[in-house]
């Protein structure tokens, strides 16, 4: 199939003029190291069972560790987390990653990054090649919400949402 550059591009630059929320999403690899990158492809699937999705690009570094996890943490970011987004999207090894972050293991051994919005510890449910991406479904074991803004992608730049976004 011949790729058509007109039609990626502009699909791209749509892509970037979606906003979305940031997240790392997080695992214990076989050798029971942890693993992260940077997630905007983040999205809810299902009440019942409660089941969220996030997909993963087959180029990059964690692809093959990630495949073979069966759990996985997605922690959404707090407006304040821009650095840790740029450091979990850098081609910095994990290690590195993972040494310059804030984080603690679960009672579930998932990676949680503190002081994120939000985040969601799951079962890998299913897994669905599409493309040259994995979307990776998760059923959620476990939640904890803190009252934070969202850090926010769009236009290829991370931001707060603006505190006046909620005003009447």
């Amino acid at each position: 199939m011949q790729i058509n550059f007109d039609k990626v591009n502009s699909f791209k630059e749509a892509m970037a003029n979606y906003p979305t929320g940031v997240t790392v999403v997080t695992a214990i690899d076989e050798e029971d190291a942890p693993i992260g990158l940077t997630v905007n492809s983040f999205a809810s699937v299902s009440l019942d069972p409660l089941l969220i999705l996030w997909s993963i690009d087959k180029r990059v570094s964690t692809y093959e560790a990630f495949k073979k996890v069966d759990k996985f943490a997605v922690n959404i970011l707090a407006d304040n987390q821009a650095e840790i987004a740029s450091l979990f999207a850098s081609r910095t090894s994990n290690q590195d990653r993972f040494v310059n972050c804030d984080w603690d293991l679960s009672k579930y051994k998932l990676p949680i990054i503190k002081g994120t919005m939000a985040t969601l510890q799951c079962k890998t449910f299913k897994q669905i090649e599409a493309g040259d991406h994995t979307i990776l479904i998760g059923e959620i074991s476990e939640i904890t919400v803190e009252k934070k803004r969202p850090l926010v992608y769009h236009g290829r730049k991370m931001e707060a949402l603006p505190e006046n976004f909620h005003e009447n």
